[in-house]
């Protein structure tokens, strides 16, 4: 599944430890999510989507 959420986040100005920190998730599970080597759970996906005041399907491409 591809995401837009490294654009997102560099547009918002944030590090990956900043957005993990306001996300409650590590750094390193922003940067798994970002690269496409996890997708994240419900929760998580809706709380990204709130976060950047998107929809979930604005942010995260089903191929």
């Amino acid at each position: 599944m591809r995401n837009d959420l490294r654009d997102l986040r560099v547009a918002a100005g944030l590090s990956q430890r900043e957005l993990g920190e306001r996300l409650d998730v590590s750094r390193q599970t922003v940067n798994s999510i970002e690269t496409g080597r996890y997708d994240p759970s419900l929760p998580l996906a809706i709380a990204i989507a709130r976060h950047f005041d998107r929809s979930v399907e604005e942010i995260f491409h089903v191929d």
